[in-house]
């Protein structure tokens, strides 16, 4: 019975072995005929070197030249108006006229009373020279005179208030009235704007007071035109410093005569200051920021291909996708663009023939 039981457990060893064996066999076959990974693809750029102008960045608002809301200085009623919404105006230009019906027939009577004391007048001075009337009378008669004057004027200057007229060059807004409607003191008829030039106001802190002075130049940008970029120069400095924030208003003038600029607009804004400096840069692709510093993967020729290496950076200031490098690297040295998540140091990889997408010129 033993001698079974042990014959038993020797074929089953040795059927278990078999198959350990032949799996072992067919798991080394497989390792050995198994090729690495081909290194990985990464995109290369290059270091260049650049001038680029200091400058001091703020946000800003455009402000018109001259902006008004005009109104009316006598009530009244509309009886025509003469302007369409949106159109050019020039200084002077008659927009609106109010009702004038009772005025002029005020100003008949006034000048009629004009006509009267101005011959009362002339009598008493032909009486004067042979002494038949008394001087008090004749001043009292050139009194009236004046004051017969000075109200026919009056009633004139009323009338012409009432024919409401550009201050200045601009343009129109929205028409607020219609013909018939009667406007107190004060109503809003229409806006006007002058676009040309047109200013941009903004603020900058006050130890960047030193650097600023009128005539330095000035660029912008909206959001209404991301790609067109508008220059200008400042002109004016607030005399002091606002405690609150301890910062500077200042104010720069552009020429708008397309008139893309318009009062109210958010505007990016950049003071020029010095001179142009050259620096060395990097897209911001190329760069692994970390908190304990930054850092790209410097590429080197090895005895077949190339290998990676990581290499600590020290990063300036940054624009249009592109950063400053102080120091680290130098001139055409070549670094890894995209692709850096799958590197580690001494890793040999394949250069692709294009750049990092961000670096392709677009069609």
């Amino acid at each position: 019975m033993i001698k079974r039981l042990l014959l038993l457990l020797i074929v089953i060893v040795l059927i278990f072995g078999g198959l350990f064996g032949w799996k072992y066999l067919q798991i080394r076959q497989a390792m050995q005929s198994r090729k690495p990974p081909p290194p990985p693809v990464v995109a290369v750029t290059r270091v260049a070197q650049e001038k680029w102008q200091p400058y001091l960045s703020a946000v800003g608002s455009l402000t018109a030249v001259a902006g008004i809301d005009i109104s009316n200085e006598i009530a009244g009623k509309v009886t025509a108006i003469h302007f369409e919404s949106g159109n050019a105006a020039t200084q002077g230009q008659l927009l609106i006229e109010l009702d004038t019906s009772s005025d002029e027939a005020e100003l008949d009577g006034l000048l009629a009373n004009q006509r009267l004391a101005k011959i009362r007048f002339n009598r008493l001075t032909k009486l004067l020279s042979s002494k038949s009337v008394s001087v008090s009378d004749y001043d009292e008669a050139n009194a009236l005179l004046d004051e017969a004057k000075a109200l026919v004027i009056a009633k004139r200057v009323q009338i012409d208030k009432k024919k409401i007229r550009a201050p200045f060059n601009g343009i129109l807004g929205i028409r607020a009235v219609d013909v018939g409607q009667f406007l107190p003191v004060g109503s809003n008829i229409v806006s006007l704007q002058a676009l040309d030039p047109i200013y941009v106001d903004f603020t900058l802190p006050e130890r960047e007071l030193s650097r600023l002075k009128p005539g330095q130049k000035v660029e912008l940008t909206v959001q209404t035109y991301p790609d067109r970029q508008f220059s200008g120069q400042l002109t004016a400095l607030n005399p002091g410093v606002e405690q609150n924030s301890r910062s500077i208003r200042v104010r720069a003038t552009l020429e708008n005569q397309d008139r893309l600029l318009r009062p109210g607009m958010f505007a990016q804004v950049q003071v020029l200051v010095g001179e142009p400096r050259t620096v060395l840069t990097l897209p911001d692709t190329a760069i692994s920021y970390n908190p304990y510093g930054d850092s790209v993967f410097i590429v080197e020729p090895a005895k077949q291909g190339h290998l990676v290496q990581r290499k600590q950076i020290e990063t300036g200031s940054a624009r249009q996708g592109r950063v400053e490098i102080i120091n680290g690297l130098q001139l055409d040295q070549q670094v890894v663009s995209a692709g850096q998540v799958k590197l580690r140091a001494g890793m040999p990889v394949t250069l692709d023939d294009k750049p990092a997408p961000g670096e392709r010129n677009t069609p």
